[in-house]
């Protein structure tokens, strides 16, 4: 194993020792086993190259402050690649077979797992493909499935801090009845022409709703939610991904006696609202500092500091998944041998 300098990882891809896989074959799910080698060998003509049948997951396993290692929320991972995978005509995984995946997956790069204290986790990265060459347009028999592991850093390696982002209403993320409530690759290499050159610019990008570009949709690759006078609002829409941290900061909402609201948001109320975040496995909350309207002509200011909200979830959410709080919820996989 290469030296890894823990407190200055980027959140980029570093290889680890190994990864896992899976196949499905004549009808049904094989043995999940571990292997050192990361590249896989399709036919040209397989349909995840052809028709884009794919899915994936992202998730996080952390090193807590005992020491031991927590994988955080596999079986709504689990279930939310069973959606995916129904929506590409691909067979199910079973969430048993996925959580022995995941955890193989961490117990074999367990000296991947960055230590407390530095803010780094391993990701974890699911996939599923369609494997069966074919030329007419029609679904595969044969599939792979993979997880791979990889330490990421901090995603604030500053500290917990804001990040501007700009409307686009000349891309839309997804379609009504679409794929958009699913994590499938196409859903984010067709963000790309909106967001590479907001990133450029040093924004995120905010989606509207496809239909009517009236609606606030998502952040990219990540849910929103804003602070309206102290109560939690998050869009409520079928071409939104269900992000596991939304639903986890729901909940803790509840814990935290925040009253919450899952709804339709038009643009304009962004003006009555006092913070406004995205959220997702990699960031868990990433706060908002300004939103630029550039067809409106306005800017929606939310300040150069995380909000109490945001400040008081994030804190609670780490606390959880790092094991600082009690985990209530049963949230967390300890991983005891680890």
């Amino acid at each position: 194993m290469k030296t890894i300098d823990w407190k200055h990882l980027t959140f980029s891809y570093t290889e680890c020792a190994k990864m896992v896989r899976c196949s499905f074959k004549n009808g049904q799910w094989g043995e999940v086993y571990v292997t050192s080698d990361f590249y896989i060998s399709i036919h040209a003509a397989a349909t995840a190259l052809q028709y884009a049948q794919q899915a994936f997951e992202g998730l996080k396993a952390f090193r807590g402050v005992d020491g031991k290692v927590r994988i955080f929320r596999p079986e709504a991972n689990a279930h939310r690649l069973q959606d995916s995978a129904r929506s590409m005509y691909m067979p199910p995984m079973s969430e048993e077979k996925f959580l022995e995946a995941v955890t193989l997956c961490v117990k074999a790069n367990q000296d991947y797992i960055p230590p407390y204290g530095t803010g780094a986790t391993l990701y974890l990265r699911p996939i599923m493909i369609g494997a069966t060459p074919k030329v007419g347009v029609a679904p595969a028999q044969e599939f792979e499935f993979m997880c791979l592991a990889t330490p990421i850093g901090p995603y604030f390696p500053a500290g917990f801090g804001t990040t501007p982002f700009i409307i686009n209403r000349r891309v839309d993320r997804a379609a009504p009845f679409g794929t958009g409530q699913y994590k499938v690759g196409g859903n984010y290499a067709s963000s790309f022409r909106a967001t590479e050159p907001a990133h450029e610019q040093g924004l995120g990008v905010l989606f509207l709703d496809s239909k009517e570009h009236k609606y606030i949709d998502e952040c990219g690759g990540a849910n929103f939610f804003g602070v309206r006078n102290g109560v939690y609002v998050t869009p409520k829409s079928d071409s939104i991904l269900p992000s596991i941290t939304n639903r986890s900061l729901m909940t803790l909402c509840e814990d935290l006696h925040i009253p919450h609201e899952e709804r339709q948001i038009p643009v304009e109320e962004l003006r009555l609202m006092q913070e406004a975040a995205s959220c997702g496995t990699g960031a868990a909350i990433s706060p908002i500092s300004r939103i630029i309207d550039p067809d409106m002509s306005k800017v929606y200011d939310f300040g150069i500091t995380p909000g109490p909200v945001c400040c008081q979830l994030y804190h609670a959410l780490q606390d959880i998944q790092f094991g600082r709080a009690e985990d209530t919820h049963g949230w967390n996989l300890l991983l005891e041998d680890c």
